[in-house]
Order: C-alpha cells, then structure tokens, then sequence
C-alpha cells in the first residue's frame, strides 16, 4: 500500500495428551491476594524425534491474584528451549513461569494460557510438583501415562482429529492449507502494523505510535490473530543514511521486541520486506530515491538478499513467525510485456525499464533458506500483488514446500470483484495456501472489504487489514483513530467481523 505523505505437523496426525488436574491451597505471592486453590491443566500437543510441544492452562479457584509464579520439576531430564505468555526460565530441573505485565490479574475462575517447547531424550514423562505463588499443586485422579520412547496415540486407536492449538502455533504448509502441529487448517486473520518501513528512513523513530503491551492487546482484543510487520532494508541493515539510533542494532532489537509481543499475546507475527534500495524513475514511481524511501517495483539484488539473511537467521528458531518477501512488486509498470514482467519476477537480473539489478523471487526464497529457515514464506503476485494470474507458472522453487501467495486487493485495484477473484485468485488458492496480506478501501466505509472477507471466508482463506495506524481513513486507508482500539468507519466492518467469526 502507497502511503499518506509524512508447520507442517513434525508427526504425521498424532496427537498425545497429558492432562493433570491439581488444586492448591493457599500460599503467599508478593503484593497479591492469594488463591486458596488452583487448577492446572498439562497437555503434550506435539512430540517429535528429541522434543516436544505442551501446553499449561492454569486456571485460578480461589481469591483473585494480580501476580502468579508456577513451578514445576522435570523428571526425565528435560531442556526447556523456548516459551510463550509467560517468563520461562529453567534452573536443573526445576521451570518457572512467570506471569507477563499483560496476563497477571487472574479472577476467581479465570484462566491463562501459557505454552513451550523443550528437548527430551529416552524419554518424557510429564512434570511433577506444581506449585503456584509458592503452594503446593496436588495431582488429580485421571492422568494420563507418561510417553516413552515413541508416542502412541491415547483413547480411541484411531487418528485423532487435529485440533488448533492454543495461542500462535508453529505454521507449515501442507497442500493449500496453512497447518498448525496437530495438523489442524490455520487462518491468518489481522491486521497490518506500518511504520517500521518509513519512520527510521525519514529520521522520526522507528514504528509510528506505540506498539507496547497495551497496543498490542488492542488489536488481540479485535480478535485478530495475525499481525504484518512492516521493514525497510536498510535499517535493518545498518546503512549510513540512517541515523544511527534507528539502525542496526536498535532497529533489529526494536523489531524483536515487537514479534516477541505479538507472540505473547497470542498472535502470529508476519515480518515483510516494504521498502528497499534502488533507483527507479519509470512509470508509476514512488521516488526518485536510490535509498529505501518509497514502493519500488522489485527488491534489489544489493541488499535485499542480504536483508533476508540475516532476517531468516535471526527468527528461523521459531516457526510461529511467517515471512513475507516484498510488499508490492510491479514490474508490470517497467516491462512491456507481461511475460516480462513475470521473468523479472521470479529470475530478477537486468529486467527492462528498471535501472537496478533486480532480486528476483527465487533470489529471495534460496537466501531464507540457505539460513536453514523452515518459516513459511509469502511470495506475493505483481501490479501491485494484485495480480496473481502468472504465480502457478512462475512460483519459485522451494526444497521446504513452505510457501504461501501472497495478494493484496483494494477498491480501485484492476482486479476488484469477485468475478476476476474467482477466475485468476481461486486457482493459485486452489494449490498453495492464499493470504491477502492487505485488504482495504479509501471509502471510509467497509462495503467492499465486507465482499473481499465474505469471499475469502467461502474459501478458508486468509486476510489481513490495512493498517493499524491512526491516519486519515480517506487517504491510508487507516482500520483505527486511536491506539486503544477505537475503529474508524473503516476499522468497524473489519473488528465487528473478526470478532463475529466462530474460531479462526
């Protein structure tokens, strides 16, 4: 979008569930009201060769809690690797997790759930000795065995039916669906987060408005699951022009605070490349920059390469986070032909009527995975990722089979009804996984996202709106007009639907 001026499942359906009722009696918690009771729920949703997936949902049954501390032992000399919707921290045996500024205040009755992964070897019996605030958690009757060795599936002896899980799943691809561990679809559903593609390049900062805790539980409260995160290269990469507090280092950090945040609450974070470096002064140019200040019409093959690198090392250790190669390529605008346009696309090089050399798609998927990044990548269509009727012919290839098309559709787009969705979208979303990385309209209304989500939903498809930024609804086109949440016109018809869809 132009802007207003200044996991494939690591076991095949196998599903393995733990499940532990414990209760507690009271204990102390600094500066809270302790719960004279608890209970905590364990799950093994993913168990793979050497690891595993779980899943702690604490529910408190007695006085509410602004504070929560849990505790528990390993016993089969299990690693804790990584955690979410919590601090997690492992000493020996013993894990901790404690509450995050967002999800402490637990009521009588409330729940929280929190999630990790760990390595195992031999095998992994499930933890023991709950406690919360420092009181002890008793196990229910009911457990399930511990797994040794290879898991069997539990109950009935057939194959489970997947179920999501809970919070921001690893994603992969399997056919034209998104899947979650258990093998369950997964819709990305959201909203887009501008800023960080243009406020370090114009020496403002780094995003544009707050994107702390509380902003982000603003868009999880619209019930939205996914969150497109918009990056400039070069400040990314550190370069001169930049001014040294929004590049490199403070960037990156800045930016993984960020994915780190989206995570916690719940939510999948899509890290995209938006604007780059390179000339271009043809028809339809945003700038006459050489610097990363504007839409170009295909990445460069100086830096973008490069950017994805160290963009794929930095988050190839969690594939809850998606990546998306380049905004809005229009190539179509320099070529004069289609196919020309096409080749651009996929192969880059010396493409005609661009006056820098061009890294095309393929480029761009053999440096993500040069890394040994697993993430699912969004390759997005040209005349603005609007057009995707070339993307089956001239996909890039992948040794993974993780990618997904990527297309964005507004009102006053070539292809903006359902008749040209129907006969140059539906076939691409047919065979890969289809995310419209941006819908919107500069109505100030919601009539035709309205159609856009309507056809999208007859099709399990996935869409995300832009944008989360509180510009004028008329010239962004903007979804809010503060940072709490509060939908403009536009914004409305987005929230009202996402919160109306049963489950996503």
């Amino acid at each position: 979008m132009r802007h207003p001026p200044p996991l494939r499942a690591l076991l095949g359906g196998v599903v393995l569930t733990l499940v532990s009722a414990v209760s507690a009696t009271a204990g102390t918690g600094p500066g809270t009201a302790v719960p004279p009771g608890c209970s905590v729920a364990y799950s093994t949703v993913n168990h793979w060769d050497g690891g595993f997936q779980a899943s702690v949902v604490i529910t408190n049954d007695g006085a509410p809690t602004s504070g929560w501390s849990l505790r528990f032992d390993f016993t089969g000399g299990q690693h804790l690797t990584q955690g979410w919707s919590a601090t997690w921290s492992q000493s020996g045996s013993k894990v901790t997790a404690t509450n995050e500024s967002w999800n402490g205040s637990l009521g009588t009755g409330a729940s929280v759930a929190l999630g990790f992964t760990a390595s195992w070897s031999g095998g992994n019996p499930a933890p023991t000795g709950f406690t919360l605030n420092g009181s002890s958690c008793y196990a229910g009757s009911g457990s399930s065995p511990s797994p040794t060795g290879t898991p069997t599936p539990t109950g009935s002896p057939t194959t489970p039916t997947p179920t999501p899980t809970a919070g921001a799943p690893e994603l992969g691809v399997s056919g034209n669906r998104l899947t979650d561990p258990s093998g369950a679809t997964r819709r990305l559903l959201g909203v887009n987060r501008s800023g960080g593609e243009f406020m370090c390049v114009q020496g403002h900062g780094i995003f544009d408005g707050p994107v702390d805790d509380a902003a982000v539980q603003a868009i999880a409260d619209w019930r939205a699951n996914t969150v497109r995160i918009t990056l400039n290269e070069e400040c990314w990469l550190g370069l001169n022009n930049i001014r040294p507090e929004y590049r490199g280092t403070p960037y990156i950090d800045a930016v993984k605070a960020l994915v780190t945040r989206v995570l916690a609450h719940g939510m999948t974070p899509v890290v995209e490349l938006h604007w780059t470096y390179g000339q271009y002064t043809g028809n339809s140019a945003g700038c006459s920059d050489v610097h990363a200040s504007c839409q170009k019409p295909m990445p460069d093959a100086r830096y973008a390469p490069a950017f994805w690198t160290s963009v794929a090392n930095t988050f190839k250790g969690d594939r809850r986070v998606v990546f998306d190669l380049f905004n809005e390529p229009y190539p179509d605008r320099a070529t004069a032909t289609g196919e020309q346009a096409w080749a651009c696309w996929r192969d880059g090089g010396t493409c005609p009527g661009i006056g820098y050399e061009v890294a095309g798609m393929q480029r761009l998927v053999d440096a993500v995975r040069a890394t040994g990044s697993r993430n699912v990548a969004l390759v997005p269509g040209i005349a603005y990722a609007n057009d995707l009727s070339g993307w089956l012919a001239h996909a890039p290839s992948d040794p993974t089979g993780e990618l997904a098309a990527a297309w964005h559709v507004y009102n006053f787009n070539s292809c903006a009804g359902e008749a040209c969705w129907t006969s140059t979208l539906a076939p691409v979303g047919a065979r890969v996984p289809l995310v419209a990385g941006e819908i919107g309209e500069n109505t100030c209304g919601h009539a035709f996202v309205d159609r856009v989500m309507k056809w999208s939903d007859d099709r399990g498809l996935s869409y995300l709106g832009w944008t989360w930024n509180t510009w004028d609804c008329s010239s962004g086109p903007a979804l809010i007009s503060g940072y709490d949440g509060t939908p403009t016109a536009f914004g409305l018809g987005l929230r009202d639907h996402l919160r109306a869809l049963d489950g996503h």
